[in-house]
């Protein structure tokens, strides 16, 4: 689940992440093994000394003051990621801080609506729900009727699955898949092959993969016809 301005920011220089729990620590290595930048900013020691050497920078810092912000060199930063745990009062003062610095990205992470509805009025430019997200991902692949699920947005979903067996055989411009279920197949995964853009006259195999997009309840729809 997402929401934001969309803004358009091209990033220069280092990310910086605030709150190194789970979620904050995974990020920003995970922007190191993409060859990015890191400044990881947590309030407990603990998990500042044990990203030290694994980040680029790392400090220990009340990050709801602008004061302690801007001794660090955060107010000359692009893209700033607030990842506080639960401590909601935290992550509000710290993302109205950025604010207030006048960060052009910045991201938040939610842990209810009302949460995410709050940073967005203090300034976030994007409020992200991963617990949210990852919740309604794994209760689709629980089902066992897909074997991947995203969401690009609060509506809009891409599903990996099996060729249905009601589909194979058939050519994907006979199937009037847009007219009956408002999906569209993107890719296909041959049995024998790798990905490729799927056409008209694709023929789904027994055991093919597709990639197929849509409206959640239109995805949901056709998943549970597969």
């Amino acid at each position: 689940m997402f929401r934001g301005l969309h803004r358009d920011v091209e990033h220069t220089g280092e990310f910086i992440v605030i709150g190194l729990g789970r979620f904050g620590s995974a990020l920003a290595t995970t922007l190191i093994d993409m060859g990015h930048e890191v400044l990881g900013i947590d309030a407990d020691g603990e998990r500042v000394q044990e990203l030290n050497g694994v980040l680029t920078h790392v400090a220990q810092a009340d990050t709801t003051s602008p004061k302690a912000l801007k001794q660090l060199g955060v107010a000359d930063a692009v893209t700033v990621a607030v990842c506080i745990g639960a401590d909601v009062e935290a992550s509000v003062l710290t993302t109205a801080a950025l604010s207030d610095l006048e960060i052009p990205n910045i991201w938040a992470k939610a842990f209810t609506e009302p949460h995410g509805r709050i940073l967005s009025r203090v300034g976030a430019h994007h409020v992200v729900f991963p617990e949210a997200e990852m919740g309604t991902r794994v209760a689709h692949l629980l089902t066992g009727e897909v074997i991947e699920y995203l969401s690009l947005d609060g509506d809009f979903v891409l599903i990996e699955t099996v060729t249905p067996r009601w589909l194979v055989g058939q050519q994907l411009g006979e199937t009037n898949l847009r007219r009956d279920f408002k999906v569209t197949v993107v890719c296909v995964k041959p049995e024998s092959g790798a990905f490729t853009y799927a056409e008209r006259d694709t023929v789904l195999g027994a055991n093919d993969l597709v990639v197929v997009a849509g409206h959640r309840a239109d995805i949901d729809r056709f998943a549970s016809a597969v």
